[in-house]
């Protein structure tokens, strides 16, 4: 017993003396919290470290060169001071996060932008931001009564209606494809104008959200859509100190659009229809009028409400499995409450996509817009033509 002491008090001491050798001696590793793919929402998903939550990471870069109006006078090249052209970049940043629950996924998506258009830099731009819990959602995400948004760029102009605003909605999945969706949509993003003495006038502040209801059904064959929104046209009292008609209306809209599949071509495609009246909505017409577009008018016997009848529609075609070309135009008619405000408009878009490489896209890009004012109006008759030319990476 004496000599186990004396031999343990020596190796103590010894590694008191020498402590780089104590120092060497292993130690337990720290627990590692690797990152798991996760394949339940699809590809690229991984679980956020140290939670049940699934997160995809995204993004999108874009540069285009555009020749702005080159058709009839007056046009953004008659005068010295207009930008005939413009070269814009624009970058995009995709979140979506995603988590199982009892009632059903819990989702959250973001989708933001910024844009240098020649040498002016804009700030961050939400696009999309919105909570989705089963058939809820709540935030900004694209209208709920918007169905054909085009093939095309449509870079500068278009002739549908292709809105992003706040809402809530709910959505009744019923099976076999069918759905039928009720919303609460904010009014402000399809306010267009009310006229006045010749010119436009402004909204007033916001009282009333717009809503939006929609039946669906999507198959095999390709989708199709009808639906419905109500909207207050509330215009201003006064504009440039001259009494205006501060009577409220309860503007309204209906459409319904198809859109069905092409079978037999090397890379798919499809054909679409839609068509849209509008009684003081004039916003869900189209988000490419020209700027004479109102929601009502303001004359000598009140205030008129303004009617537009909008048909549109195109075709995209998968030529190869790289090459694809897409055709769309659309006419509307607007009838403005007094003939000075009545006019009818053509939109034409057309363009060739190439995707030589998964994500990476390029291609031109032409556009026409033909507007036929009323003779009691006064103005001229405007003949637009657009192009651009595009490359865009998605990642």
């Amino acid at each position: 017993m004496t000599r186990t002491t004396v031999l343990g008090a020596l190796a103590g001491l010894l590694a008191i003396a020498n402590p780089a050798q104590s120092a060497d001696l292993p130690v337990a590793p720290e627990p590692v919290d690797y990152v798991r793919v996760c394949d339940a929402y699809g590809s690229r998903f991984y679980y956020i470290p140290g939670t049940e939550t699934c997160l995809r990471v995204g993004g999108r870069v874009r540069t285009e060169f555009r020749f702005r109006n080159f058709g009839d006078s007056p046009n953004a090249w008659g005068e010295r001071d207009t930008d005939g052209y413009q070269w814009r970049s624009r970058g995009y940043l995709y979140l979506d996060a995603r988590t199982a629950t009892e009632f059903g996924t819990l989702r959250a998506f973001i989708e933001a932008y910024i844009t240098a258009t020649n040498d002016n830099n804009s700030a961050a731009t939400l696009d999309k931001g919105y909570i989705q819990w089963g058939g809820l959602l709540a935030g900004r995400a694209g209208s709920n009564f918007d169905f054909f948004t085009g093939y095309s760029y449509n870079a500068q102009i278009e002739s549908y209606s292709d809105r992003k605003l706040n809402q809530m909605a709910y959505t009744f999945a019923f099976g076999n494809g069918f759905n039928a969706t009720m919303a609460v949509e904010d009014q402000a993003g399809r306010a267009t104008a009310v006229g006045l003495n010749g010119g436009t006038q402004g909204y007033g502040g916001t009282r009333m959200p717009d809503f939006v209801g929609a039946l669906g059904i999507k198959q095999g064959w390709g989708q199709a859509q009808v639906m419905g929104a109500l909207h207050q046209v509330y215009p201003n009292a006064t504009v440039n100190g001259v009494a205006g008609g501060s009577e409220d209306d309860l503007g309204w809209a209906i459409g319904g659009g198809v859109k069905i599949k092409i079978p037999g071509l090397a890379n798919g495609g499809s054909v679409a229809l839609q068509g849209v009246y509008t009684d003081g909505a004039s916003g869900y017409g189209s988000t490419g009028w020209n700027s004479r577009i109102t929601d009502s008018v303001v004359s000598g016997s009140g205030t008129n409400t303004t009617k537009t009848w909008n048909v549109f529609g195109g075709v995209s075609l998968g030529l190869t499995q790289t090459l694809k070309a897409n055709i769309e135009g659309g006419y509307h008619n607007v009838d403005g409450g007094t003939s000075a405000y009545d006019f009818t408009q053509w939109d034409a878009s057309a363009n060739l996509v190439w995707e030589p490489v998964s994500g990476f896209i390029m291609g031109p890009e032409l556009q026409y817009r033909n507007v036929d004012f009323s003779r009691s109006s006064g103005l001229s008759d405007t003949n637009d033509l657009y192009g651009t030319f595009r490359l865009q990476r998605t990642f």
